[in-house]
């Protein structure tokens, strides 16, 4: 089944061109099913990218999606179109009435600012108050991952002295979860990131689990037990590209950064990059729709449970 998203978004394109089927709001009229109302707090500057990234991730699944992306505020991002945001993105406040199967949280360049110190925390804190009494199951990635943390269970992220990048190799801790199903025993998946949290610090919290980890990037995947939030600390939404335009982009600003590991053959990066993460990253969203969200969901979205989520 297709996924819905706004009529001539630019991602509809691109994905179209993958033979990947979307369909507009007067196609989706005619299906008589119920379908999963998901929703995308797009933190990234180049939005437009991240949609594709996401969408195509969603798109596996023989479910129908309605897509709603949010934008946390209303400045104009520094590699969007303003029209771009005025055409396909909603205010919180014009759907913080609504209630969501799921819900995304994407990352943010705001590796190293304390969280007090990011100019939306507000607005931030809000939104995940308000995930817990309106959506059925949130997945964070990676900077989110780390916020809500904070916010839900006061846990501090830690900060590397180097930017952890590249493709690393993990393992399934819990090959039973569903969220897994699936997956290889080991796995490899793409890292972007200062922040780090111990596993330890995740296992400590009732009722959630490591359920996929690396020997050098730490905790990946946790996950709560009653499914309902999802913190995911790398990207398995990246093209084969990212690393490699992340790289250059800091390389040109001077930052003197890393070689990704794992990414290029040899580490050199005059010659294309090894994709190794991608059928896992498409399985794991997959798995998130079906067994975390679909499976989960009241019919009626009215009869959500308010989420207990209180701090340590």
């Amino acid at each position: 089944m297709p996924i819905r998203i706004p009529e001539n978004l630019p991602a509809q394109n691109v994905l179209l061109g993958e033979n990947i089927f979307t369909m507009d709001s007067q196609r989706a009229a005619s299906q008589d099913i119920r379908p999963m109302e998901v929703a995308i707090l797009n933190l990234m500057p180049n939005k437009i990218e991240t949609e594709v990234q996401l969408l195509r991730l969603l798109s596996n699944t023989p479910l129908q999606i309605n897509v709603d992306l949010i934008r946390i505020n209303d400045l104009t991002p520094k590699h969007t179109p303003q029209s771009h945001m005025d055409a396909f993105y909603h205010d919180f406040s014009d759907v913080a009435e609504k209630r969501y199967d799921g819900l995304i949280v994407t990352g943010a360049p705001l590796a190293l600012l304390d969280y007090e110190d990011v100019n939306y925390w507000d607005t931030m804190k809000t939104i995940l108050e308000w995930a817990n009494r309106h959506v059925q199951s949130t997945l964070y990635l990676c900077w989110a991952a780390h916020a809500a943390m904070y916010h839900f269970h006061g846990i501090q992220r830690k900060l590397r002295e180097e930017k952890l990048s590249g493709v690393f190799h993990h393992r399934v801790n819990d090959p039973l979860n569903e969220l897994l199903r699936g997956f290889d025993s080991e796995f490899y998946a793409p890292h972007s990131r200062y922040g780090y949290i111990d596993p330890a610090d995740y296992n400590s919290i009732p009722g959630l689990s490591v359920i996929a980890e690396s020997a050098e990037a730490g905790a990946y995947v946790v996950a709560s037990d009653d499914k309902r939030m999802v913190f995911i600390t790398g990207h398995p939404e990246y093209d084969p590209e990212t690393l490699n335009d992340e790289y250059v982009r800091d390389l040109n600003a001077g930052l003197e950064p890393k070689i990704p590991c794992n990414y290029y053959p040899g580490d050199d990066p005059g010659k294309p990059p090894v994709v190794r993460w991608r059928a896992h990253g498409s399985l794991l969203f997959t798995n998130w729709i079906n067994y975390y969200v679909y499976q989960t969901t009241p019919y009626d979205l009215n009869q959500l449970v308010e989420k207990d989520q209180r701090k340590r």
